[in-house]
């Protein structure tokens, strides 16, 4: 067998791979050569398989270098679900797991071994490696190694020395960022001056790049949510409490979603990131601590909620979406008042060329900000590529959107704005948002009266506007540079800039917009309530396999089915992502549901098996993990203690119950209802507000009231609602 044979039999066999994406077969051939490589290819590029395919052809162990303890695992359980001889150490192993890894690569039993730099830092796991017959060592997350990189890890640096240690095994290093001159800083740090390099196009055409003024930006994300339906998403946040306080209020408004940080025990990150691998969780807030490397092929948003410190972390992250080539969305709030933010930290650092570094760095994400041209053009550039097109046809520039989320009217926004700026002064410029909001509408609030702040000239002084409105005021003037926020305790204050000091002394105008209220107006071709009831067998499948989704088909096959709506075996075959063993071991079961919905919509309702029509269509089940909860709660139990008795927690178990009651689930849920007198009060204020939202609801009832509770009333009205219209 020749070696090229040889690289598409294994392509196929253990990838299930017809053929190679760019760049991908001269990688290998280099490295399968003996060659140094450098290899920078954007996210979702196919880089792992660089490696991975060649330890499948070498005579050996291949070392592999890996950052993140998720990434690690991912990766390992992806290679075995392929039949690769993988493993990976690190510290969250115990002592006798890591020992028998290591004994199962000193016996030649594993083609791959993963760790982390800090363990091969480690004299004696240096001595291991010695012992073992190297074949190949990769390096992943290569620009850590550079401190012009944009995540620079001291631990990285302990790399130099391998290729001293193993002078004869060829190394590959590999990253989807980085710039000339860290790429430079790569090959001098590890020692591969000669290194083939391999830069392939930074252009990802899939995705569609967004950017939003940060106004009204949680309306704005709730409209992106609703749009992408139950996508999967991930949205990036500046702080640990930032993550937890969005993915609470997105729970409020009816959105699976859970926080992830690196200040989470270890096992809540594990799993939340294990039901979001699985589809079990459509939305993830999250710090840059979530993501790296993480291998979930139909993420369909990424939305950065905050400003990034450079374009490296931001394309990195904005690289998570879309990584099965389908089209998805990458949206950025942007407003110049969060430069305060990140600034506040990069002058804490002491080293003034790390310091002017950072500087450098996020300035070149403000201003792709507030670039006006080709937001694609201006990341390929920063990398050193260059666009060659007129428009890309895919960024909020290129595209002129004339309907957007934030899109509004003009209106002379002057008057308002000097009340506005005067309230910021006149409370000392030390407080947030909503206290200089109180103040300008009149607010009776504790805080405004104990301040006295209610003596203030400004006081009441824009009582005709709605609080929201003034909110959206206040950030407008913030993106326009006459506000500002400082970054002090526990949260951040206005301050009025200098800008805007020169705005009130010399009686300048302002323009600002009202915000138009986002509404959903996108269609798709192919059959959207087809697509989710084949993601909901995927979603059972994946689950029997304890495997994540796209193990057994991705979204891009899911949607083609959706198109074509493929009722025998042949038909589906067709479809791209389909083949022979796939389809022996799935393909039943996906006709089945698609037969079963043509005969729903009155299509080809025969059966091709038995030449009669289906039987009628029953309601898709919602999967083991919500009968379990629905066990529980109809045995009695409330909602802490199925939480505590599922190892979940009390908002998992609520969105449970909802999805259930959606699904024409029936319970008695009496018991977990508060006392009757709260009962009635709580349901008095839904009917008050006319609307089924909690965040008015709360208002109108006070902080007295917990969501929890406003949640189980509205499942119990929903309930007794349903009851009532079965029984007329």
């Amino acid at each position: 067998m020749t070696a090229s044979t040889r690289i598409a039999d294994v392509l196929k066999s253990r990838f299930r791979h017809d053929g190679f994406l760019p760049m991908q077969k001269e990688v290998i051939g280099s490295v399968l050569a003996g060659r140094d490589s450098l290899v920078l290819m954007p996210t979702g590029s196919g880089k792992s398989l660089c490696y991975q395919l060649p330890a499948l052809c070498l005579d050996g162990v291949t070392l592999v270098v890996s950052p993140l303890i998720a990434l690690m695992k991912d990766q390992v359980d992806a290679l075995r679900a392929r039949g690769v001889a993988a493993g990976f150490i690190n510290s969250s192993m115990t002592y006798e797991d890591a020992r028998r890894v290591q004994m199962e690569a000193y016996n030649g039993r594993l083609d791959i071994l993963y760790a982390a730099p800090e363990r091969v830092a480690l004299p004696r796991f240096r001595d291991f490696l010695r012992a073992l017959k190297l074949s190949l060592i990769a390096i992943d997350e290569a620009h850590c190694i550079s401190e012009w990189g944009h995540d620079f890890r001291p631990d990285y640096r302990n790399l130099q020395t391998l290729r001293g240690d193993f002078p004869g095994v060829p190394v590959i290093a590999l990253t989807a960022t980085a710039t000339e001159r860290v790429r430079r800083d790569i090959v001098e740090q590890l020692r591969i001056p000669a290194a083939a390099q391999f830069v392939a196009s930074f252009n990802r055409p899939n995705l569609t790049y967004r950017v939003r003024p940060k106004r009204r930006e949680f309306d704005a994300l709730v409209w992106l949510l609703r749009r992408h339906g139950d996508g999967s998403a991930i949205v990036y946040r500046f702080s640990r409490q930032n993550t937890e306080d969005l993915a609470s209020k997105l729970s409020e408004h009816g959105f699976r979603a859970l926080p992830y940080h690196a200040g989470l025990e270890d096992d809540v990150r594990r799993e939340t990131q294990e039901r979001f691998l699985h589809d079990d969780l459509p939305i993830i807030v999250a710090t840059i601590a979530f993501g790296m490397g993480v291998d979930k092929s139909n993420v369909r948003l990424v939305v950065h909620y905050d400003l990034p410190k450079t374009i490296e972390g931001y394309y990195q992250e904005t690289g998570r979406a879309g990584r099965d080539g389908l089209p998805s969305e990458c949206v950025l709030f942007y407003s110049y008042g969060d430069r305060v933010n990140q600034e506040y930290f990069i002058k804490q650092i002491e080293d003034d060329a790390e310091r002017g570094n950072a500087e450098a760095k996020l300035a070149k994400m403000v201003e792709y900000g507030d670039v006006r041209t080709c937001r694609r053009a201006f990341l390929l550039g920063y990398f050193g590529e260059e666009w060659t097109g007129d428009v890309c046809g895919a960024c909020d520039v290129c595209l002129a959107e004339p309907e957007r989320p934030d899109a509004g009217s003009a209106y002379d926004g002057t008057e308002v704005a000097q009340k506005a700026l005067s309230a910021v002064i006149r409370t000392g410029e030390r407080f947030g948002v909503n206290h200089v909001v109180d103040v300008l509408s009149g607010s009776r609030s504790r805080r405004v009266l104990e301040l006295g702040h209610d003596g203030l000239r400004v006081y009441g002084s824009a009582r005709g506007m709605t609080k929201d409105d003034l909110r959206d005021v206040l950030d407008q003037l913030i993106d326009k540079g006459l506000a500002a926020r400082r970054a002090t305790g526990d949260y951040p204050t206005l301050f009025v800039t200098a800008r805007g000091r020169a705005f009130l002394k010399g009686r300048e105008t302002v323009s600002l917009t009202r915000t138009a209220p986002p509404s959903a107006d996108e269609g798709l071709e192919f059959d959207a309530e087809l697509f989710d009831k084949l993601r909901a067998l995927r979603k059972k499948l994946a689950d029997e396999l304890n495997a994540p989704a796209f193990v057994v088909f991705g979204d891009a096959a899911l949607r083609q089915m959706a198109l074509h709506t493929p009722l025998d075996h042949d038909s589906l075959l067709r479809i791209k992502g389909v083949g022979e063993s796939k389809m022996r071991q799935y393909g039943e079961r996906f006709i089945e549901v698609i037969r079963e919905h043509a005969g729903e919509r009155g299509g080809a309702s025969v059966d091709r098996q038995s030449g009669q029509a289906p039987p009628p269509a029953r309601r898709p089940a919602l999967g083991e993990t919500y009968a379990r909860t629905a066990e529980l709660i109809r045995d009695g139990l409330n909602v802490s203690e199925t939480g505590a008795r599922r190892g979940i927690s009390q908002q998992t178990v609520l969105t449970h119950l909802e999805r259930l009651v959606d699904a024409g689930e029936a319970f008695d849920i009496v018991h977990l209802m508060p006392p009757e007198w709260r009962y009635r009060r709580i349901a008095q204020a839904f009917r008050a507000v006319d609307s089924e939202r909690l965040a008015p609801v709360r208002e109108r009832l006070g902080s007295g009231y917990s969501y929890e509770e406003l949640r189980l009333v509205r499942l119990h009205v929903r309930l007794t609602a349903a009851s009532s219209a079965a029984d007329a």
